[in-house]
């Protein structure tokens, strides 16, 4: 902070370096506006792929889409020079934006491993549980929510309260687009957007992955026991399920391990007199923010509906009459 007339102190960093952070930033950048347009675009088009989890993947690739296009490009400025040059109005969009689609991300997950759960631990129910009507309450709750905590907070300014005088005193600077929270608000914030749901996430699939061994041990002595041809549908209609429990449950520990960092330095700063330095703090900012970029390469590495969708959109087979109806795996 420039202490003569309080304007935002420039960075002073090496040509070298911020053509290194800028190139590292605009990569992360491309790969998860591209990434998860791939995965919008394929869920999208394809018919077989219109199911309930489905519908809440592609609700969480327009998250990490948005996270792309509007908060990481402002966050790299922000992150390479060290101030802001778009306004304080912008700011305050850029941050409630960035509060938003990160909370909306976890809120998403949350209700993937509740989908996941149903379908898992009470197969039986699931279709009376998990219908259209289901899947559209959890994706507007999983963008409302987020979005009247995010944007109420910040321009209210309730993240300040309590550390009023220490923030103008402090962090405030003409240019400048910290993200602050009081102590109060850091553990509110915190808690409520990031720890419980994690643990709550953390805690389902414990259970899903107890009761599908248990699925996975009585198959097997059923097959040993019957030996009934017929049972081969069924049996690979529930390794299926286990797979992509399996796949959503690693989407759900990279976010986790992608995030975990940034909140516990965000709960805890604020109590320790705001000593850890703000470099370290964008830093895990921005790993943070690989997890966006990270989920289409999850699905693109373990779905082969997902590789062979690839396959149809680059050759051009998109486009022919129909392709909506292909088969992209068997019922």
């Amino acid at each position: 902070m420039d202490k003569l007339n309080g304007s935002c102190e420039k960075l002073a960093r090496s040509l070298s370096l911020q053509f290194s952070m800028l190139a590292f930033m605009g990569l992360a950048i491309v790969i998860t506006m591209s990434g998860n347009f791939l995965a919008i675009t394929v869920i999208s088009h394809f018919k077989q792929l219109h199911t309930s989890t489905n519908s809440l993947i592609l609700s969480l690739a327009v998250c990490d889409f948005l996270l792309g296009a509007l908060v990481m490009p402002c966050s790299a400025m922000r992150s390479v020079q060290g101030c802001w040059f778009l306004g304080e109005l912008a700011c305050k969009l850029h941050t409630s934006m960035d509060i938003m689609l990160s909370t909306s991300s976890i809120f998403h997950l949350s209700f993937i491993s509740v989908e996941r759960y149903i379908a898992v631990c009470t197969p039986l129910q699931y279709q009376s549980m998990i219908n259209s009507v289901t899947t559209l309450f959890m994706v507007v709750t999983s963008w409302l929510i987020p979005a009247i905590f995010a944007f109420g907070m910040i321009f209210s300014e309730l993240n300040l309260k309590g550390s009023e005088d220490f923030y103008e005193t402090n962090v405030y600077c003409h240019g400048g687009c910290p993200v602050f929270f009081s102590q109060a608000s850091a553990a509110f914030s915190s808690i409520l957007a990031f720890f419980i749901p994690g643990l709550i996430m953390f805690g389902i699939y414990i259970k899903i992955y107890k009761v599908a061994r248990s699925h996975t041990r009585s198959i097997k002595q059923q097959a040993q026991q019957l030996k009934v041809e017929d049972e081969n549908g069924s049996r690979l209609s529930r390794q299926r399920e286990r797979k992509g429990t399996i796949i959503l449950a690693i989407v759900v520990g990279v976010f986790l391990i992608c995030w975990t960092p940034f909140f516990l330095c965000t709960i805890t700063d604020p109590f320790v007199g705001y000593t850890i330095p703000p470099t370290l703090v964008d830093a895990l900012v921005w790993f943070g923010y690989m997890n966006s970029s990270f989920n289409p390469l999850i699905y693109a590495f373990f779905y082969s509906w997902f590789r062979r969708a690839l396959r149809i959109i680059v050759s051009g087979r998109i486009f022919y009459r129909d392709s909506c109806q292909m088969k992209l795996y068997s019922q």
